[in-house]
């Protein structure tokens, strides 16, 4: 069943449009997008749909082919704490696009999430956007027609998460399911809102990004992310700057805090401002070594200095290595989820059979591995 059936299903007439928003895997520039920092995603093929009809008044109906029932509130009681669990995320749009001063009918929604869940790779905001997109047009706001009312979106979709589904991201998801283009990936400054398109064309260079999905559940909304994001706003409160994007001088400023924890939480953000810049280099050099590296690099730094990795994402890097990949990292929030490797394009079914057995070795679940290129953002889909 798609979401065009499963509406037909739930409220017996065919939905006035259908629409869809990706899902991202971010090539590199992880817990960066919180310290006003630079982050390197790009949207995945594969995409959540919304099929959806506008009401006369201000019910909100939603049903997902994933989950039994139908969850339904009215707009007037959606606040901060209010809906629980995967409707939250729905709910939150049109609640922040009220707050945006856009005027918003309850809906009718059907829901078919194609984004593997608990995976890092995003269900979240492409769940999100694609309502966004549905509102957009339904209610003719024509934010989608342009850059600056897509970047209107990212704004509504980022605040709908952080207050109403409770998960404090930095915007960089919501900007890939909207912003991306297709073969591109987006070079997005988190302080400004500044974007750039980055042309990746890995098949011209006989490579592929494979996705690891190791099955090890990835939440946000657990505090280990929030906990780590306090602790950078601590830091860049001691050391004067706005946000660690504006750390300068590393070393010295390594040198004025006192908690090891919090020296390594910003060693790790520093550099990995630095690493974005090195990749987007490499890639418009066509330094694919270089890129690999780099990837390798950044899962170093997020396992030792940020500690968001787990069992599962370290073997799954250390398995693709071993297996020939250029390079590979862990992607997204961490706590479990995804890891991306750089491969070449011949290995790729060896390098996800190696993987497959170094999980079962270990006594892990079975991975989920999966070759993506870089898909379009948000649209009408019919």
């Amino acid at each position: 069943m798609d979401a065009r059936e499963a509406f037909r299903v739930a409220f017996g007439r065919a939905p006035e449009g259908l629409w869809s928003a990706p899902g991202r895997v971010n090539l590199i520039g992880e817990h960066t997008d919180y310290n006003g920092g630079l982050a390197l995603p790009i949207a995945l093929p594969q995409r959540t749909y919304a099929a959806a009809s506008p009401r006369a008044d201000r019910r909100l109906r939603v049903v997902s082919v994933q989950a039994d029932g139908l969850v339904e509130v009215s707009l007037d009681e959606v606040g901060p704490g209010r809906v629980e669990g995967w409707a939250a995320y729905v709910a939150g749009v049109p609640w922040a696009l009220e707050r945006a001063g856009f005027p918003v009918p309850g809906l009718d929604l059907a829901i078919d999430g194609r984004v593997p869940l608990g995976a890092g790779l995003s269900s979240s905001a492409a769940l999100e956007c694609a309502v966004a997109a549905a509102y957009s047009d339904l209610c003719v706001f024509d934010l989608l027609s342009t850059d600056s009312g897509r970047a209107q979106l990212v704004s509504v979709c980022r605040r709908a998460e952080n207050d109403i589904a409770g998960a404090p991201t930095g915007g960089m998801d919501q900007s890939a399911s909207l912003l991306c283009r297709a073969d591109h990936a987006l070079l997005l400054d988190c302080r400004d809102g500044h974007t750039e398109q980055v042309p990746v064309d890995l098949a011209a260079a006989g490579l592929a990004l494979l996705v690891i999905d190791t099955r090890a559940h990835h939440e946000l909304v657990d505090g280990q992310y929030g906990a780590r994001r306090a602790t950078c706003e601590r830091a860049a409160a001691i050391l004067g700057v706005e946000t660690l994007r504006e750390v300068a001088d590393l070393p010295a400023a390594l040198a004025r805090l006192d908690e090891d924890g919090m020296r390594r939480r910003v060693r790790h953000v520093v550099t990995e401002i630095g690493r974005v810049n090195d990749v987007v280099v490499a890639l418009r050099a066509g330094e694919y070594g270089r890129v690999g590296a780099i990837f390798t690099a950044s899962h170093t730094s997020l396992r030792d200095d940020y500690e968001v990795s787990c069992p599962e994402l370290d073997t799954a890097v250390e398995a693709a290595a071993g297996a020939g990949a250029l390079g590979a990292r862990m992607t997204g929030g961490g706590f479990g989820g995804s890891a991306i490797a750089l491969v070449p394009a011949d290995i790729l079914p060896a390098t996800a059979e190696a993987v497959r057995t170094a999980f079962a070795q270990q006594g892990f679940r079975e991975p989920n591995c999966f070759e993506v290129a870089a898909s379009a953002g948000a649209g009408r889909d019919e």
